[in-house]
């Protein structure tokens, strides 16, 4: 799911290329554009079929942009999912201007009882985990095997974060690299994360958990591991190839 999330952000040569190697047959590029109240333009993803599942890998934007919008107080709040809580809207927005194509290409390609997953990175992520919470809660015949995040903010309030943790546990898996500065926007109490956190340390150990002590003392560590640039950290640890590096290193 990491690898499909990187992936996202590669051409459609690479993406189609890839997809062959994986062993998928069935290819669709999902480009939008829109025009919402803050700065991003359009929303990219790719829907791969198989003979066995079907991989939705949506794409991110630069931390630089998200933390402009996401920082946005006045943002109205969006319906959540099956009338359940609220989302923020530039991610509603943001998935509704694909979701048509989206849901078309899984219907396309499930003509074999395949299972369903979706992956993303940055807003890749907000959008990935929104797309699994609007085809439970809007569809429920159908429901995602597994959502996969990396570096996801924060995306709904309490209301539908306490339902699609129910929903979805123990199919949910949502990567956090130390310092990374995205999953700690929009600020709470408004908006919340769901649960399932997966937390990589500075040392690139992957947590079920991140006690508050023995946690605060890994972002320090994890802040003073450049001393020449200790602001960047949540930036750098932001970097979808931080995330592969790390889970990578714990396959070995």
């Amino acid at each position: 799911m990491a690898r499909a999330a990187a992936l996202a952000y590669q051409d459609e040569a690479a993406i189609d290329a890839a997809a062959r190697t994986w062993g998928f047959d069935r290819v669709r590029h999902h480009h939008t554009t829109f025009r919402p109240p803050f700065p991003l333009e359009d929303t990219q993803a790719y829907t791969l079929g198989g003979h066995s599942m079907i991989i939705t890998s949506f794409r991110g934007t630069e931390p630089a942009q998200l933390r402009d919008w996401l920082s946005d107080a006045t943002t109205p709040p969006w319906p959540g999912p099956g009338g359940r809580g609220y989302v923020h809207y530039g991610f509603a927005e943001a998935l509704q201007a694909v979701w048509p194509q989206v849901r078309a290409a899984v219907d396309e390609f499930r003509d074999n009882g395949q299972t369903v997953w979706f992956t993303g990175h940055s807003l890749g992520g907000a959008l990935a985990m929104l797309a699994g919470a609007r085809l439970h809660f809007e569809e429920p015949h159908v429901t995602a095997n597994g959502v996969y995040t990396f570096g996801q903010p924060r995306t709904c309030d309490r209301q539908l974060s306490k339902e699609f943790n129910t929903a979805f546990s123990d199919r949910m898996y949502r990567f956090v690299n130390n310092n990374d500065i995205v999953p700690q926007l929009p600020p709470e109490p408004t908006f919340h994360h769901v649960s399932a956190l997966r937390y990589i340390d500075a040392k690139g150990a992957i947590h079920h958990t991140m006690p508050l002590l023995s946690g605060v003392l890994d972002h320090a560590r994890g802040l003073t591991a450049d001393a020449l640039a200790p602001a960047s950290d949540g930036v750098r640890d932001h970097s979808m190839d931080a995330y592969l590096q790390a889970l990578e290193q714990n396959q070995n």
